[in-house]
């Protein structure tokens, strides 16, 4: 027993101050020198309690120093921002959702003060203040993922962040168009957006795919778009076309050779110039810019008799439908779409060029069922 009370002693002892409370005091793995506990205990009890905690946890190799986490959250969070490796765009996006939903919370404390009752009081506080629940699902996924470094770090032993269900949300069912509904959008758009809209759909582009597409991507011999970059806009309202997110994401798609005719029209009348020439401009000649054609997709829509709640994401949504039902398998619509993640990559394998054009030979058919063949190759006026 003795040698047990003299390690004891040696490691640590409780204390009562003159307060009447009790103080722990433990030798420091690191420094060697005895350190006071952060927190003072009500009973001797209580204080030898916790001494037993610390001196286990220094023998596991849990310890971690209290000072640690006491570095400052937003100074923190803006060095951890810094240091990732982002997409401009993405990097944007992230400071936004720190500056504006993250630091009024956090930011004049420490890291260590983070804890798992305010986590979860700050997501209902979001919630209730009307924040939408994509946008308080990324802050909890950014506040997360801060967190997980700062447990390697070893600022903090836990990660605080670990309210179920908290990084994901339900997204409602979007609107599918039937292949006339399409091209009522198509026809009752400006003429220089109406090849936007088919491809849209009949080839499932991203808006910014599209946007960024070159008359070089465009093989009218092989009825194929590739896409080799994605449009990102700042917010300072500058456009960079760049390399998309992922390998998966440079691909070439077949349209349907019921396209054929609206894409020779629109190259001839409204496509840039040269090689490198943009397929898609605005009405000046400039580049296509997601706010300056919402405009002209408001009026469409509205013209076209769809729902209001149609938004140009719901054409690739669409063609993903179209392509299903034309008999695409999962890892084929991977690929047409662009997608790739972890746990598809188990099944991914590269769809074939002949399996390509097969899906969208059946999506001709479907346009030639749907949709008069006049309407299909309309040679409508360029407009300016």
């Amino acid at each position: 027993m003795a040698n047990k009370k003299g390690r004891r002693r040696d490691f640590g002892s409780v204390r009562q101050l003159p307060s009447g409370r009790w103080q722990v005091r433990y030798r420091d793995p690191e420094t060697g020198q005895l350190r006071p506990a952060e927190k003072t205990y009500a009973t001797k009890t209580d204080a030898q309690v916790v001494l037993t905690h610390i001196e286990s946890d220094i023998v596991r190799g849990q310890w971690s120093d209290p000072d640690a986490g006491a570095v400052n959250f937003k100074e923190y969070a803006t060095a951890w921002l810094r240091d990732r490796k982002l997409a401009d765009r993405t990097r944007e996006r992230n400071e936004s959702v720190m500056r504006l939903h993250i630091l009024p919370t956090f930011g004049a404390g420490s890291v260590a003060d983070v804890t798992t009752a305010q986590v979860r009081s700050w997501r209902g506080k979001l919630l209730a203040a009307g924040v939408g629940e994509p946008t308080v699902v990324k802050a909890y996924q950014l506040l997360r993922a801060l967190m997980s470094t700062a447990v390697d770090d070893e600022l903090i032993r836990r990660n605080p962040c670990r309210i179920k269900g908290a990084d994901r949300y339900d997204v409602p069912e979007r609107p599918v168009l039937t292949v006339a509904e399409v091209f009522a959008v198509a026809d009752s758009i400006a003429p220089r957006y109406r090849l936007l809209v088919l491809l849209a759909a009949f080839t499932t582009l991203r808006f910014g795919e599209l946007a960024a597409l070159r008359r070089r991507d465009i093989d009218l011999e092989g009825l194929t778009v590739t896409v080799r970059r994605a449009q990102a806009e700042l917010q300072d309202g500058r456009l960079l076309d760049k390399a998309p997110k992922s390998a998966a994401g440079v691909r070439t798609v077949s349209f349907p050779a019921e396209l054929l005719d609206a894409v020779t029209h629109h190259l001839e009348h409204f496509a840039a110039l040269g090689r490198e020439g943009h397929v898609f401009v605005g009405p000046q000649g400039g580049q296509l810019r997601r706010s300056n054609f919402r405009d002209d997709w408001v009026r469409a829509r509205k013209a076209a008799s769809v729902t209001a709640e149609l938004h140009f994401h719901d054409l690739r949504h669409t063609g993903n439908t179209l392509a299903s039902t034309a008999g695409a398998s999962t890892r084929e619509l991977m690929t047409r779409m662009g997608h790739s993640s972890s746990r598809a990559a188990l099944i991914y394998q590269h769809m074939t060029s002949d399996r390509d054009r097969a899906i969208a030979d059946r999506l001709g058919a479907m346009i030639r069922v749907s949709v008069e063949e006049p309407s299909v190759s309309s040679e409508s006026e360029a407009s300016k």
